[in-house]
């Protein structure tokens, strides 16, 4: 019966695989080809009919040709996809603000984020509102970037603060050598296709604010974080690293210490990833144990983690890692409480299908490569690898099954690594024993001290 049960196909117990391939194809399709919509619905009405009439044949052709039913249905996944995709890129909208934008034209803008001090600027990422033009207001959608001149008159701007520009914006390009890091591309998987670089007698803050309430809540509750610490750890590089360990905010790191964290293969532990929501979530399970009430109440408990984890991933920032992360600790919560386990390789793949859905691009983030990379790594290799030494010592044998987890995350992420870094820490073993533990410890002093 083992012999049966290790022939089994993973994509039969791990069925959700069989979508996600598809739908990466379709994704990628879509990029690279730029199909027009016209196309896509061709596809779709071709696949779908196909699809639809396999199912009018005889029993026994349907069973003796099912592989090419299943081929129909892959393909029209990709058509799907596809049109996802098409639909997600704000350049097919009619009101995108590109397609009537003069360089004349004033621009009303919505600041969509908290202000980011650089050198000279303050950087925050705007949404345009309308555009104005000999009098008519014309609806627009888009975003841009706009870096904000430092000047003694600068007006203090806030998330949801109403700006009307009257700077010509300009098209987002590469300035770097040919081959290296294409920033253009970087920015259009992000939606961003345009930049303004304004002086303060450039713009007009109008009066009426238009900020989300429950992001307000969010970035407020991110600026309190970060003027805690600020207030208790007075040095420069730990302070950066403080901030980064526990919220992902990565503007007070210095640059020299984040390349030597790349050096020796120990950087993750300053991007907010499962090992901290793994961290965050035997913490709300403890206290949800714990309170009176509400421990003995499992869907009670399981709300509780749920939010308590979404809540952190959204203050950090909710990047790619972190959102694989929460997406797959809410199928583990909510598997507990209703009493089912599936396959680990089901649920990556079902959480990826669920994020590329929600955002095709996506698939372009180097974090979310390396986060199911590293993931699958572990699940696959970990194991093999731990059993490869059999240890006595109960100490040593730690050491050994941390060393081979380690490992197995390497053996997927290292061809990425390479290709997008051009480098490959050889010393990750060593420092990551030290690294990962000493990281788990310090952001729970860190969440020790926000809470008191």
């Amino acid at each position: 019966m083992n012999k049966a049960f290790r022939t089994i196909p993973i994509w039969k117990t791990a069925p959700f695989i069989r979508l996600l391939v598809p739908l990466i194809v379709g994704i990628v399709l879509q990029w690279y080809l730029q199909m027009d919509v016209g196309q896509i619905a061709t596809a779709l009405i071709g696949f779908g009919l196909a699809y639809g009439a396999s199912f009018l044949l005889p029993l026994r052709l349907r069973y003796r040709w099912q592989w090419l039913q299943g081929g129909l249905l892959s393909l029209l996944i990709v058509a799907m996809a596809a049109w996802v995709t098409y639909q997600k890129d704000v350049r097919h909208s009619s009101q995108w603000f590109g397609h009537a934008y003069h360089d004349s034209d004033f621009v009303i803008v919505r600041i969509n984020e908290p202000l980011v001090e650089k050198p000279k600027s303050f950087k925050a990422e705007a949404v345009v509102e309308s555009i104005h033009r000999n009098g008519t207001a014309l609806a627009a959608t888009g975003k841009l970037l706009i870096y904000f001149a430092k000047d003694s008159n600068m007006p203090a701007l806030q998330y949801g603060d109403r700006v009307l520009l009257h700077q010509p914006i300009q098209r987002i390009k590469n300035i770097g050598n040919p081959g290296s890091f294409n920033y253009e591309r970087y920015a259009a998987f992000q939606q961003l296709f345009h930049n303004a670089f304004v002086k303060t007698t450039d713009y007009v803050v109008l009066r009426d604010k238009a900020p989300n309430a429950f992001w307000q809540w969010i970035y407020r509750t991110k600026a309190h974080v970060l003027s805690i610490l600020q207030q208790y750890i007075t040095s420069k590089n730990e302070l950066g690293i403080a901030e980064a360990l526990l919220i992902g905010y990565k503007e007070d790191l210095d640059k020299d210490l984040v390349q030597a964290y790349s050096n020796t293969g120990v950087v993750h532990i300053i991007a907010i990833s499962g090992l901290h929501l793994g961290i965050i979530y035997m913490l709300l399970l403890g206290l949800f144990n714990r309170l009176p009430g509400i421990k003995k109440s499992k869907w009670t408990k399981a709300l509780g983690i749920l939010l308590g984890l979404w809540l952190f991933a959204l203050v950090t920032g909710a990047s790619a890692s972190v959102l694989r992360s929460a997406v797959m600790f809410s199928f583990m919560v909510l598997g507990e409480q209703a009493g089912k386990k599936s396959s680990m390789y089901n649920s990556l793949a079902v959480s990826a299908v669920l994020l590329l859905v929600y955002n095709p691009y996506l698939l372009w983030d180097v974090g979310f490569q390396l986060s199911y990379l590293a993931v699958v790594g572990i699940v696959a290799f970990q194991k093999p690898i731990y059993n490869w030494w059999y240890i006595q010592n109960k100490w040593v044998d730690k050491v050994w099954r941390l060393t081979a987890v380690s490992l197995a995350a390497q053996l997927l992420t290292f061809p990425v690594c390479i290709y997008y870094f051009h480098q490959f820490p050889i010393l990750f073993l060593v420092a990551n024993l030290i690294a990962v533990p000493l990281s788990s410890l310090i952001l729970l002093a860190e969440l020790l001290l926000v809470a008191l």
